[in-house]
């Protein structure tokens, strides 16, 4: 029996660390940019937005592109735009040009991931609910560490000392590089033993049960939002501690974020994609409508069992998307990539005019909902049992 390719899929997993880092350095370093620029959370939210936006539209279209031809170097190029965008935001003056940095990072991250997913199913030897699982941990664990070095550098030096990080970019850019002559290896392999590819399910169906995907992904993405991009604010204001400890309970959440992606796509292998989709979203529900009533530690605590159940989620999503399209496998990670990301900002937004509208507080009560739409998940169709 084959085994997955561990080297390269530890490689795309690091570079997804290093790449994520990056990322969550920015939404950390929300409240130095809040006080330095005189931002309110809509506009907070709007840079959130940007980003997200900016890579949810180009994710499926540079997905589409690849299926049709392979770019295996692209992914060394991605990260270079996201280096620009990290020097933007180090150096910025102006609250424009923040959303220009925003966008720069947007671009790098909408050719990073739909093709690190697909370089993941390539090298997962059949095992693609753990391929993903260990590609996308990867992301999860850099998201994580940013707020403890936002705690740890940029707030205390201030807003240039993002550049310090520009040498892990350089770093992933070798990594993704060797990742890329990878790639194009099995690129050849796979032309000389190209077969004619088959989508084995009809076009209602696959619109159908895209459509519940799509409801599941709005479900667990704008929750995560909130937590996400408002969780400091939240535990600021509600329990009255600093900005630095705030940043080491986002590192909680977003430690167990990781955790549960890990577990999630092997589980997903072993008991269905659709079980576990179902088991995440539906059995956070009754801690998210807990949470706004409880005090500090409890609250932590409910954060970190909410993000080990939500995170087990997407690794089982994507798997059980590119099962359904299976020659559109670049098309299916980008557009899925790039829905996550654009829930993400579009949550981000519309979360930030809430929480100016009614309170950070009274966010939380209303977004403790949004888990109850994950029923959906047990409407999904097994697959395996409707191949025509």
């Amino acid at each position: 029996m084959q085994k997955p390719a561990f080297g390269v899929l530890i490689a795309i997993s690091f570079s997804h660390l290093l790449n994520d880092l990056i990322q969550s350095l920015v939404v950390a370093l929300y409240p130095l940019l809040r006080s330095e620029f005189v931002l309110s959370f809509a506009q907070i939210g709007l840079i959130t937005l940007v980003f997200q936006l900016t890579a949810s539209l180009l994710q499926p279209l540079v997905g589409i592109y690849t299926d049709r031809r392979a770019m295996p170097y692209s992914l060394a190029f991605g990260m270079l735009s996201t280096l620009a965008g990290l020097l933007l935001f180090a150096y910025a003056n102006s609250y424009a040009l923040l959303l220009v940095g925003a966008a720069t990072i947007g671009i790098g991250s909408s050719i990073f991931h739909p093709e690190s997913s697909r370089v993941a199913r390539m090298a997962s030897a059949g095992q693609s609910g753990l391929a993903q699982s260990i590609f996308q941990v990867g992301g999860n664990i850099g998201m994580a560490f940013g707020p403890l070095l936002a705690a740890w550098i940029v707030l205390p030096n201030g807003q240039k000392s993002i550049v310090w990080f520009a040498f892990l970019t350089f770093v992933a850019m070798i990594i993704l590089t060797g990742v890329g002559n990878w790639y194009k290896a099995q690129t050849k392999i796979k032309k000389a033993t190209a077969t004619t590819p088959h989508t084995p399910f009809p076009k209602p169906f696959v619109l159908k049960v895209m459509s519940m995907l799509f409801v599941l992904m709005f479900s667990k993405f704008f929750y995560l939002a909130s937590i996400s991009s408002y969780l400091i604010f939240y535990l600021v204001e509600r329990f009255s501690i600093s900005e630095i400890d705030a940043q080491y309970h986002l590192f909680f959440f977003l430690a167990s974020v990781a955790v549960g992606t890990i577990a999630g796509g092997g589980i997903g292998d072993r008991i269905g994609h659709k079980n576990i989709i179902a088991i995440s979203i539906v059995g956070s529900a009754p801690f998210a409508l807990m949470l706004p009533f409880v005090g500090l530690s409890a609250s932590t605590l409910l954060f970190i069992i909410i993000g080990l159940l939500l995170a087990s989620a997407f690794p089982a999503i994507v798997v059980y998307a590119q099962d359904l399209l299976p020659d559109r496998v670049g098309m299916v990670s980008g557009l899925f990539f790039g829905i996550a990301f654009g829930l993400g900002g579009i949550g981000a937004g519309v979360l930030g005019f809430v929480a100016d509208s009614v309170g950070i507080i009274s966010l939380y009560h209303i977004t403790a909902l949004l888990p109850l739409l994950g029923i959906v998940a047990f409407y999904l169709p097994n697959l395996k049992q409707n191949v025509t």
